[in-house]
């Protein structure tokens, strides 16, 4: 059964009681256990791409069924106003799940240690169909493991679309709902040699000296993902406009209008700090325009005729 908002439904069983489920997003290693034997984990659509054969894991999460109505204890630090809430319980996080579909008890909780290496996901089994496999990270948890995890130091999710062309440059395309990911990502996946890594998330992290984009399962409309990773090349803030052009950005804008469309802890000052920092790496090693586009296969041409430094 699938509860997110994602419109992907799980059936691959793809876990058992002694046979973990690992996942790899922006090269970090996930172990999904069942501790119920009565409990078969399974995933489906495009997040499959994203399994791995079992490697050493960053993070280990044990899955279990239960009922959950018991009122949350420890401090709420954050609450998303729908689907979720955090509390600070013990040194460890604490998330809860709901579904206005299914009433105000949570269907979901999910327990972290501080440094998100280790957690708990108790499922509630009056909401679920225990003959059929469940995704114990189903959206948007999946999402939220990944974020607080590179806000330990390891790397940023931005609101973009990430492109790499036939010459294995990446592009970044990066904005708000509306400013047209999706247009550019459909304007570019059906060129020859060309990957869209994702139409609405993308992962930047920093290894062997260079920014890295990885693309990550939480595509937008265009429902384009992959698992792949390129070097980062330019950076694009998406703007509509009435001809193609690029307008070259000053670091503190282009640093600004990336925390902007950035999935940061803002409920963790740390966090915070860490972000504006790699962003200022990232934006002064990195060519940061703001493009104003026409959304016609025309700006395709005219970005790969734009020189790289």
């Amino acid at each position: 059964m699938s509860i997110g908002e994602r419109g992907i439904t799980y059936h691959s069983v793809l876990s058992t009681h002694d046979s973990p489920l690992s996942l790899r997003i922006a090269d970090i290693n996930i172990s999904i256990l069942s501790q119920d034997p009565e409990l078969r984990i399974g995933v489906d659509g495009v997040a499959k791409q994203f399994l791995v054969k079992q490697a050493n894991p960053d993070v280990v999460v044990q899955a279990s069924w239960g009922n959950h109505f018991v009122k949350a204890k420890g401090k709420k630090i954050f609450d998303s106003g729908a689907l979720w809430q955090l509390y600070s319980e013990n040194g460890s996080y604490l998330f809860r799940f709901t579904s206005s579909a299914l009433g105000s008890h949570p269907y979901k909780v999910a327990s972290f240690n501080r440094d998100f290496t280790k957690g708990e996901i108790s499922l509630n089994c009056s909401y679920f169909d225990s003959d059929q496999p469940t995704y114990p990270l189903e959206y948007p948890l999946d999402e939220l493991l990944l974020t607080n995890i590179l806000a330990l130091g390891k790397g940023v999710e931005v609101h973009a679309c990430g492109v790499v062309d036939t010459q294995g440059r990446g592009h970044l395309f990066v904005g708000q709902s509306e400013t047209g990911k999706t247009t550019m990502a459909r304007l570019w996946e059906n060129g020859g040699g060309i990957t869209v890594l994702s139409d609405d998330r993308i992962i930047l992290r920093k290894a062997d000296k260079k920014i890295w984009m990885y693309g990550t399962p939480w595509h937008g409309e265009a429902r384009l993902a992959s698992p792949l990773r390129v070097p980062l090349t330019k950076i694009y803030l998406l703007q509509k406009g009435l001809k193609n052009e690029l307008i070259p950005l000053k670091n503190s804008d282009g640093v600004g209008r990336l925390f902007s469309c950035s999935f940061v802890p803002l409920y963790n000052p740390e966090a915070i700090d860490f972000t504006l920092s790699f962003f200022n790496e990232v934006i002064g090693t990195t060519p940061c325009f703001e493009i104003r586009f026409l959304p016609d296969k025309k700006v395709v041409e005219f970005i790969k005729g734009e020189r790289f430094t």
